[in-house]
């Protein structure tokens, strides 16, 4: 078993959770600016997410210099969700490339400066998947402000806890 693709899964089922409430959210607050958030709105943080996995995986993983996508030319909600399908097919080919290699050291050279950082695989899924989550919740947060009331996109939901009967004191 692949630990790290079985918790990506689970990554992708909240994603879609968060996907399908923000296709029942007005297409003009999808895209609000919104101050308390330096100015984001939903559309920029998932595109901000997106970004982060594209240079993380993609360029510093992969070692793919041509590796480009355009999330900013993703303008509503359905786009998004193809610029994620994209986002997929990146993370299971870093995945897959380096499966049972989670403590190899990838190196990256800063241009600025040219000193060399070294990250393994494992801190890079987990860096670009963490970052998503921390969004997840700005979107949600934001999504609150507007006057939404977004579903739980938590792993952990009062349908999801029977299924852990690990943890029978929970039930």
């Amino acid at each position: 078993m692949n630990v790290l693709k079985e918790q990506y899964d689970w990554i992708m089922h909240t994603r879609k959770l968060l996907f399908h409430f923000c296709e029942n959210v007005n297409q003009e607050d999808y895209v609000k600016e919104i101050d308390a958030l330096g100015g984001n709105s939903m559309r920029a943080l998932h595109q901000h997410a997106a970004e982060c996995y594209f240079y993380w995986l993609g360029k510093v993983g992969l070692k793919d210099p041509d590796f480009s996508e355009h999330p900013e030319q993703a303008k509503d909600v359905n786009d998004m969700r193809e610029l994620f399908d994209t986002v997929d097919q990146l993370v299971v080919r870093f995945l897959d490339q380096y499966e049972g290699q989670e403590d190899e050291k990838i190196s990256r050279t800063e241009n600025a400066d040219n000193e060399e950082n070294e990250f393994s695989v494992l801190w890079l899924y987990t860096h670009t998947s963490t970052h998503e989550f921390h969004h997840k919740g700005q979107i949600v947060w934001l999504a609150r402000q507007l006057g939404y009331e977004p579903p739980d996109t938590d792993l952990i939901t009062a349908a999801d806890i029977n299924r852990f009967s690990a943890y029978p004191e929970q039930r």
